[in-house]
């Protein structure tokens, strides 16, 4: 069998729909029992899940330690995902990738400052449309309570549909994909956005929540062998 290569995004680890899918309880139970089945893949058929350092490594760590989920799942992440920190300066990545993202990023944050102008405007008419007698015995806590809390609450979630959905908005984001690229290997991610870019790059998905299904498979495999 072909030694595979895997560059792991901490939602490899973390994602919600593949922690529904198999039946895990919380988000200890999931990581460990991913890590577990790393463990038996590299020791039975040599394959190589890898996880940016510093970035990406810290941010599952992060996860763990906030979650409370023991030495043990940090002691797994230490000896199963093999850290490595991406060739930046080494990498090739076509100029046509970087002005598409360029490009993408000026039309998102195009959408911001509309969705911004309007929260902006529908605060003013909301606090305008109040008597002002009314206005006046209103509590500063029942005014945000009531009139500016909403408005902010549908604000953010547009906003970060409009922004970041979809796009590669942090460092780790881009370490995944890099390190991807300097390896061969697959890309294992729940997030839209690495899952976009790693298609224009040209680099093999895998969805995190197929993740522990795609291994139990090749142990399965393995064993009728």
């Amino acid at each position: 069998m072909l030694r595979q290569r895997f560059v792991l995004d901490t939602t490899a680890l973390t994602d919600v729909h593949m922690r529904e899918s198999e039946g895990f309880k919380n988000l200890c139970e999931g990581m460990l029992a991913i890590l577990e089945l790393i463990a038996e893949a590299r020791l039975k058929l040599g394959i190589s899940c890898y996880i940016p350092y510093p970035t990406v490594y810290n941010e599952a760590k992060s996860f763990a330690k906030r979650y409370e989920c023991g030495d043990e799942i940090i002691t797994k992440i230490d000896t199963w995902l093999v850290k490595k920190t991406p060739a930046r300066y080494e990498v090739k990545i076509p100029a046509e990738i970087f002005y598409e993202y360029v490009e993408t990023m000026r039309e998102r944050i195009n959408k911001g400052m509309v969705i911004s102008e309007d929260a902006i405007w529908e605060l003013s008419s909301a606090i305008l449309s109040i008597d002002p007698r009314e206005l006046g015995k209103m509590r500063r806590e029942e005014l945000e309570r009531n009139v500016i809390g909403p408005i902010i609450g549908k604000f953010r979630e547009k906003y970060r549909a409009a922004t970041r959905h979809g796009v590669l908005d942090s460092a780790p984001d881009i370490d995944v994909l890099l390190l991807a690229k300097e390896l061969d290997a697959a890309v294992v991610a729940s997030d839209l956005g690495i899952q976009k870019w790693a298609q224009r790059i040209g680099l093999r998905f895998l969805d995190a929540s197929s993740f522990p299904k795609m291994i139990k498979e090749y142990l399965v495999k393995a064993g009728d062998g």
